[in-house]
């Protein structure tokens, strides 16, 4: 199956020449590597054309939510059966590309997510942070009546079928979380291995500490607003 990683990457000159690097050594087969450069500052763009690589660099700054949006609608447009998603500020190790895609060829889950609270090894993130993906995870099995141990997780692999409906509709802001339950409500099928995760080593997050209240209470009203709608029917 043709697979398209996507690297959304906002200010990411310190961290996107070493993952470009990591990924293209890795063994994996029929391959290709998008970056959507979402308007950065810096010179991510042009460390992204020393590379053989795709590049889109958006014309305005999207944020998380429509930069990954672009992604999923490349790979919509080009036949791709495979689209992971792999965050630009190389926290997510390559080394578990290989099992992402497996599992999705093996057809076991629509959706793939890499957790780094299944066996709670790596980086963990802050502890502000880890509050909110608790609260998350304890939200999202009260709505959805399924455990997801790391629901703001950006390392996520889908089908084919993912991948058309996301391009058509992905959340703006902070997507994650509303994501998957947008997913599970189409009768997706969303399964989590285990990943370690690497600390941040330059840039700065999407979610700051002192916009953690702010983002909860967002995206819980999001979250909600969207249980209370009548299902959409899949037709895949």
């Amino acid at each position: 199956m043709r697979t398209l990683i996507i690297i959304p990457a906002y200010n990411e000159e310190k961290n996107i020449g070493d993952l470009l690097h990591k990924i293209l050594e890795t063994e994996l087969d029929n391959f290709d590597i998008l970056v959507v450069n979402d308007k950065s500052l810096d010179s991510t763009s042009e460390i992204c054309s020393h590379f053989n690589v795709k590049v889109i660099d958006l014309p305005c700054n999207l944020g998380i939510g429509g930069a990954v949006q672009t992604g999923y609608k490349y790979a919509r447009k080009y036949g791709y059966q495979i689209a992971i998603q792999v965050d630009g500020d190389g926290q997510h190790d390559p080394n578990y590309l290989k099992t992402i895609i497996e599992l999705l060829q093996s057809k076991k889950a629509d959706m793939i997510i890499g957790s780094r609270y299944i066996e709670k090894q790596g980086f963990q993130s802050s502890v502000l942070r880890r509050v909110g993906i608790r609260y998350f995870s304890k939200l999202i099995k009260l709505l959805i009546k399924e455990k997801i141990t790391d629901p703001t997780s950006g390392y996520r692999g889908c089908n084919s079928n993912v991948i058309e409906i996301l391009s058509q509709y992905y959340p703006s802001d902070y997507p994650e979380p509303e994501s998957i339950v947008y997913l599970k409500r189409n009768g997706f099928k969303i399964m989590e291995i285990p990943v370690k995760m690497n600390e941040r080593l330059g840039g700065v997050s999407s979610i700051r500490s002192f916009r953690t209240l702010y983002y909860m209470i967002k995206v819980s009203l999001a979250i909600i607003i969207d249980v209370l709608r009548k299902s959409p029917q899949k037709e895949f």
